[in-house]
């Protein structure tokens, strides 16, 4: 039984519909390196930051800071329940059972959300965590999610009852006939990977039924560990550039800082095996990154494609493939970076039968709302919350897409030397 979505957001009260209503409530890949960063680098104090890439949205003129406050204390109030714990001890993830292991899980089963920081400066909040890195790490997800959904309600709550359900019924009729063309398509293999910039906990889990029911077998799972649990479905995740941001961040000289993304998948191949090798090499610029790869990692499983031009990304690994000796139909690019359905049926057509593909489709399948209200008042905007020091030091992203850079701009120049970064083509960052 499905929910009445417009009613719930007529009627509903904070009790009943918290924005985030569980620690799991978040992307699976954040538990995947939680457990590696618990394993590997435990004592790591960082901060996390929020950051409104979309500054025309002026989050603190459309969300009340008493509102704000009082979703984000109830997150701290959160613990993992049995059944959760029962769940991600026992359960069978990526083909194998027992992935967290009982010290990560004894930890987990523990914690309580480190304290935040929120300030109003001008027409923004400045939101930021500090902590030990496996803690503070676990705030990202939900604290995007509260202040994507508090945008959300601030549009909906001048709405009446009927505005409402006639809203719904389109953003519904919408996501079908997405649907419907991948359908159309061929065997597309898609996930959601939507928990971050969603437009609420409610359409999320609607728009996965809705996927389930319409792609079957070719919807292969959510990244939403509560709705992966709570639909019996695959909880779907890797890893995320987090982690060679910090580990780069802790690098005493430039030799060490040119290992550093290698460095982490030492580490992160000792926690995780098969379908969960997967690399992110565009941190510091995917060319490079695969250029100087040790041998071993050609050995993985595939690389996820997360900026940049896509396709031209994804024509490197398969040339890094066959150049050292590998058949590239053995192997997985997954594809993440603002998809659509034009776009998912590009890549699909320009790539299938030449690799293995598949699809984490964010923000455009759980949020877009796009020309629906007046002022466009529900449309995706960019809002990310990231690493921004590891043990007091600066980090720094480069991307395959200058208009994703972050850190000081010393740092930045820093990096692009020592990662061999040259020019790169600038591209609208829509989500």
């Amino acid at each position: 039984m499905t929910t009445d979505l417009a009613s719930r957001v007529y009627s509903h009260r904070w009790k009943i519909d918290p924005i985030v209503r569980s620690l799991i409530d978040t992307d699976f890949y954040k538990l995947l390196m939680a457990q590696s960063v618990f394993h590997n680098k435990p004592d790591v104090r960082v901060e996390f930051s929020l950051i409104n890439r979309s500054k025309h949205i002026p989050l603190a003129k459309l969300i009340d800071e008493g509102e704000l406050r009082a979703q984000l204390d109830y997150i701290r109030t959160l613990k993992l329940s049995r059944g959760e714990s029962t769940w991600l001890r026992g359960n069978m993830f990526y083909g194998k059972r027992s992935m967290f292991h009982s010290d990560f899980m004894e930890w987990f089963e523990n914690l309580t959300l480190p304290p935040y920081h929120l300030e109003r400066v001008g027409d923004q909040y400045e939101l930021s965590f500090e902590g030990a890195w496996p803690e503070v790490m676990l705030w990202e997800i939900p604290a995007l999610s509260v202040l994507m959904e508090l945008r959300s309600r601030a549009c909906l709550h001048k709405m009446a009852r009927f505005e409402l359900q006639i809203l719904y019924a389109r953003a519904m009729t919408r996501l079908w006939e997405k649907v419907e063309r991948l359908r159309s398509i061929g065997e597309v293999r898609v996930a959601d990977f939507g928990t971050r910039r969603r437009h609420s906990f409610l359409w999320q889990d609607w728009c996965v039924q809705a996927m389930q029911e319409g792609l079957g077998a070719n919807f292969t799972g959510t990244s939403n560990c509560l709705i992966a649990m709570r639909r019996e479905m695959e909880a779907i995740g890797t890893n995320a550039h987090e982690l060679p941001m910090v580990y780069s961040a802790l690098a005493e000289s430039d030799e060490e800082l040119a290992y550093a993304p290698y460095r982490v998948l030492e580490d992160w191949q000792r926690e995780h095996d098969g379908n969960l090798q997967v690399i992110l090499p565009d941190t510091y610029g995917t060319k490079g990154f695969l250029e100087r790869a040790p041998g071993w990692l050609t050995n993985w499983t595939g690389i996820r494609i997360d900026s940049g031009q896509p396709a031209e990304a994804a024509e490197i690994a398969i040339k890094w493939w066959l150049d050292r000796g590998e058949d590239p139909k053995e192997k997985l690019i997954i594809f993440s970076d603002g998809l659509d359905v034009d776009e998912i049926a590009s890549l699909y057509a320009r790539f299938n039968g030449r690799v293995r593909i598949s699809f984490g489709w964010g923000t455009l399948l759980t949020n877009d709302f796009r020309g629906l209200v007046p002022d466009d008042g529900l449309a995706p905007f960019s809002l990310v919350c990231k690493a921004v020091s590891a043990n007091g030091r600066p980090t720094v992203k480069l991307s395959d897409n200058p208009n994703k850079a972050m850190g000081p701009k010393d740092e930045i120049e820093r990096y692009k030397r020592v990662f061999g970064v040259g020019a790169q083509e600038a591209m609208e960052v829509i989500v």
